[in-house]
C-alpha cells in the first residue's frame, strides 16, 4: 500500500484536474449535457434543468480543487470521502447511460475527447478501484507543504477556478474544441470525403420456413430462402466515418441555403439558439455590429431555432435589417457558446467568433 497508494494518489489527482479544467473552459458546454441527463428521457428529473449551469459550475471548481487537493495532502479526510462519493456516482451516472442506451457522449472530458458510454464506465471503474486504494491507504498521505502553503495553495486553486470559469461564461471558452473554432471550414467539416471508411453492419434475417423460424446472418444482403420472411435485425460491427459537423444547416422554411450562404466571401453570421431568452443587451449590439457590417458590404443573416412569429417580433422590437434563418437549437448551442454570438466567415471559413459581450472586439 505505501507504493500503490502515492501512485493512485498522483494518476487520480492529475486526471481530476485534467478532467474539471476541460470542462471549467466551458462550463456552459457541460450544462447542456447536464440538461440533457435530467430529461425526461433520461433520469427523469426535469425540475433540476434551470438550474444545470449552477450545478455544471459547482460540479467541474470542485473536481478541480479535489485534484488539487489530493495532491498536496489537504484535509485527508474530507478530500477521499468526497471523492469517493463522486466517483460512485459518476460509476452510476455512466452505467445507467450505456446499460439503457440513454446518452451517447457523458461529456466526460467535455469536447475534447469523446468517449462512449461503455468506455465512460470502464474509465470510472478503473478510477473507483483506484481511489478506494488511497482511501484505504489514507495513512500514508501527508501533505507535501507546511500548513500554511497547503492552505494558501488549497485557497488559491478555488479562487483560480472560479475566476477562471467566470471568464469563459463571460466571454467565450478560452480552448475551442468545436468544429465550429476559428480557422475551421464549416463546408470541410460537413462533408464525408470519397475514401472514408463505412460503417460495418450485420444483419440477421429471420424466416418461417416450413413453419419453423429460421436465422440468416448476412452483412446486407437479401438472403436467398424459400420461406416467408418474418424480421431483421441489424447491429453495428464497426462504426464508419462521421463528419465532425452532421446537423448544422442555413434554411428557410421552403429551401436550404447552407451551401449558398457559406460559399460567401464576407459572411456575417448572428447565431441566437432561442431569440425568447437572448440578453437583451446582446441583441442591441446585434443591431449595431449587422449595420456596421451592411455599410461595409457583408453578407448578414441569422440563425434560430425560435418560431417565425418570435423571429419577427425581434426584428421588429430591435429593428433588425436581415432576415433570420432557421438552424437546429442544439447545433447552434454547439456554433458559439453565447446567445447571442457572432461569427465571420470567409467562404466558410471561420475567421472571428465573439460573444455578444465581446461585439466590440469584432474587426470587419
Amino acid at each position: 500500500m505505501n507504493i500503490l497508494t502515492p501512485i493512485s494518489r498522483i494518476f487520480v489527482g492529475i486526471l481530476f484536474i485534467i478532467s474539471g479544467f476541460i470542462k471549467l473552459n466551458d462550463p456552459l458546454g457541460f450544462s447542456y449535457k447536464l440538461q440533457e441527463y435530467f430529461s425526461a428521457e433520461v433520469l427523469n428529473l426535469p425540475f433540476l434543468e434551470p438550474y444545470a449551469l449552477a450545478i455544471s459550475v459547482f460540479v467541474v471548481v470542485f473536481e478541480v480543487v479535489l485534484g488539487v487537493f489530493l495532491l498536496i495532502g489537504y484535509k485527508p479526510k474530507f478530500t477521499l470521502w468526497s471523492l469517493l462519493l463522486m466517483i460512485v456516482f459518476f460509476t452510476f451516472l455512466t452505467f445507467y447511460s450505456a446499460y439503457f442506451d440513454k446518452v451517447k457522449d457523458c461529456g466526460c472530458f467535455g469536447d475534447a475527447l469523446k468517449l462512449t458510454p461503455w468506455e465512460s464506465f470502464t474509465k470510472d471503474v478503473v478510477l473507483l478501484v483506484l481511489i478506494l486504494i488511497v482511501f484505504f491507504g489514507k495513512k500514508y498521505i501527508t501533505p507535501i507543504f507546511n500548513p500554511i502553503v497547503t492552505n494558501s495553495v488549497a485557497a488559491l486553486s478555488l479562487v483560480l477556478s472560479l475566476a477562471f470559469g467566470y471568464h469563459v461564461l463571460m466571454h467565450l471558452p478560452s480552448i475551442d474544441f468545436r468544429a465550429y473554432k476559428i480557422g475551421d471550414n464549416l463546408l470541410d467539416n460537413m462533408s464525408t470525403p470519397p475514401d472514408a471508411p463505412k460503417a460495418v453492419q450485420e444483419f440477421t434475417w429471420t424466416f418461417d420456413v416450413d413453419g419453423e423460424q429460421q436465422t440468416i446472418v448476412t452483412d446486407g444482403s437479401y438472403p436467398s430462402v424459400n420461406g416467408t420472411y418474418v424480421g431483421v435485425e441489424t447491429k453495428i460491427i464497426k462504426e464508419g466515418f462521421q463528419p465532425p459537423i452532421l446537423d448544422f444547416s442555413i434554411e428557410s422554411e421552403e429551401e436550404d441555403f447552407t451551401e449558398y450562404y457559406l460559399e460567401k466571401d464576407r459572411l456575417l453570421m448572428l447565431v441566437s439558439y432561442n431569440l425568447e431568452t437572448a440578453e437583451k443587451e446582446g441583441l442591441l449590439k446585434l443591431k449595431s455590429i449587422s449595420d456596421q457590417a451592411l455599410q461595409k458590404g457583408y453578407t448578414v443573416i441569422g440563425l434560430s431555432a425560435s418560431g417565425e412569429d418570435v423571429k419577427n417580433r425581434i426584428k421588429q422590437e430591435y429593428d433588425l435589417r436581415f432576415e433570420f434563418f432557421i438552424c437546429d437549437e442544439k447545433a447552434l448551442k454547439t456554433v458559439v457558446r453565447s446567445n447571442p454570438g457572432v461569427l465571420q466567415l470567409k467562404k466558410g471559413t471561420v475567421q472571428q467568433k465573439v460573444h455578444w459581450n465581446d461585439i466590440e472586439d469584432l474587426e470587419l
